[in-house]
């Protein structure tokens, strides 16, 4: 592996972080499940499921906010359906999340604080006023609008398999919309935004944490 794909397997495996099992294999149990044996025992396999997945994180040392988490989740997708008596409701909070992120980033384009840099900023812990920069703020715009085509067209098609009431291509589709389109739209804006933020010429993060003048080398690593 090359230094550049082997620099972005490590930033793209600090997202994902053992997180795909939780969110892939539930939903699509929950489908296999419903087909063969209806949606009660699918509500109670894709529960069932989660817990053990939790119970697997805390054994492995992991936090326990991430083991609730997903059993949450699961908890609340299995809820609505099991209420609404309607199989095709447990994708119902896949799609409301496509609309959340959806409107967080249209919203941070509009107030001019792009969403992408927020998040770069939770998850790094550089200073928010280096994203602000003149000269670094336009690629965590673009890559903020990025991700809104993205959100956009990604609600779009669960809203149009949500309407059709097909279980197993909303769990196929919700399976793969979800950390393997979002990890290859992740890899496409983290190449994006380096070489964005070394042809604005800004400095990179530690040389203005440093105060150092210019000319500066910008950023090297980490978007």
């Amino acid at each position: 592996m090359t230094g550049k794909g082997k620099e972005i397997f490590e930033e793209l495996r600090q997202v994902v972080s053992g997180k795909t099992l939780d969110a892939l294999l539930p939903p699509m149990v929950f489908a296999l499940v419903n087909g063969m044996l209806g949606l009660y025992m699918a509500a109670a396999a894709a529960l069932g499921l989660s817990l053990l997945l939790g119970l697997r994180r805390l054994f492995l040392g992991q936090k326990a906010t991430y083991a609730l988490g997903g059993f949450l989740v699961v908890g609340a997708a299995s809820g609505l359906a099991l209420v609404t008596r309607n199989a095709s409701s447990y994708f119902l909070s896949a799609s409301l999340t496509s609309g959340v992120l959806l409107a967080s980033a249209l919203l941070s384009l509009i107030l001019n604080q792009p969403l992408a840099a927020w998040v770069s900023h939770l998850s790094r812990g550089w200073p928010l006023a280096w994203f602000w920069r003149a000269d670094v703020k336009p690629a965590y715009r673009e890559v903020t609008v990025f991700w809104a085509v993205f959100f956009a067209l990604r609600l779009s098609l669960q809203i149009l398999l949500l309407r059709g009431g097909d279980v197993f291509r909303l769990a196929w589709a919700n399976a793969l919309l979800g950390w393997p389109v979002t990890a290859l739209v992740l890899i496409l804006s983290y190449i994006y935004g380096i070489w964005r933020l070394h042809s604005l010429g800004g400095p990179g993060v530690d040389e203005y944490q440093k105060d150092l003048p210019p000319p500066w080398r910008g950023q090297v690593r980490g978007f």
